[in-house]
């Protein structure tokens, strides 16, 4: 392990030393306490509280639903577990697009009651105004730029983006956009890795990817899916690391087993 990952506590400063080092940055997704120890134990980086947690947590179909004060909640749970990753958050839908007042109001919001570290949201010239604000308030800012899952009912679909010619070109102002506003990284979400590749080396703040090759600066998946907690989804840049989803199953049933047999608790486990 190198020196700049034995750092106390990740800063933005940590993650810049990390790309200018050519060291890759990992990065989890958390949304409460005991998942965010756990990551956090591990050796992560970055913690990002996705809306996300509209999916995995609550069931929605997208990642619209969410809620700033239900982000706040997540936010909070993590924050109080965790002692070396910085923490992002998402700014959910609703919260800072077309209006870069309710955007810093959000940011402030986020920052003061959860604890967190930085804020994160997805767009490019569209957002730019909010990004601004946000940052001028000292909050750091994360962009997300390429599949913008707040964006699924404009796309329509979940495929790769930014395949054709005209696309690209704006993904990568969009990224010199961000960067010279001041953001502290960038993701890059569903790209092709040639294009990810190109966006990395133009810039220099670090890009975050998923779906998006191996030349970005670092990774980032949701825990639950790398985990196997999710057992229905199954893009093609998830890699599964456990099969949580089945062992747990069986565990209950186990459970329910032995209850029922009258073989839980036995002696030892009662008063």
């Amino acid at each position: 392990m190198s020196v700049i990952k034995n750092v106390k506590r990740v800063t933005t400063h940590t993650l810049y030393e990390m790309k200018k080092a050519g060291e890759k940055i990992a990065m989890l997704t958390a949304y409460d306490y005991s998942m965010a120890r756990i990551v956090d134990a591990g050796g992560i980086d970055v913690i990002l509280v996705g809306d996300s947690a509209s999916n995995v947590m609550a069931g929605h179909e997208t990642t619209l639903p969410i809620t700033l004060d239900q982000m706040i909640y997540h936010a909070s749970s993590v924050v109080r577990g965790v002692k070396r990753a910085f923490v992002v958050v998402d700014l959910p839908f609703g919260t800072y697009q077309g209006n870069s007042s309710l955007a810093l109001a959000s940011a402030i919001r986020i920052m003061k009651e959860s604890g967190a570290h930085g804020v994160k949201l997805e767009g490019g010239s569209e957002v730019i105004e909010s990004v601004k604000r946000i940052l001028s308030a000292g909050v750091p800012v994360m962009g997300h730029l390429g599949l913008m899952p707040q964006s699924i009912y404009k796309f329509g679909t979940y495929t790769v983006r930014a395949k054709q010619e005209e696309e690209a070109d704006k993904l990568l102002k969009d990224a010199e956009l961000l960067t010279e506003a001041g953001c502290f990284s960038l993701v890059l979400e569903k790209i092709p890795a040639s294009l990810a590749s190109r966006v990395s080396r133009h810039i220099d703040i670090p890009t975050i990817g998923i779906g998006a090759g191996a030349d970005t600066d670092g990774q980032v998946l949701v825990t639950h899916d790398m985990m196997g907690i999710t057992s229905d989804f199954h893009p093609r840049f998830l890699r599964r690391y456990l099969q949580l989803f089945e062992d747990m199953q069986k565990a209950v049933e186990s459970y329910v087993s032995d209850v029922r047999d009258c073989d839980f608790p036995n002696e030892k486990e009662s008063y």
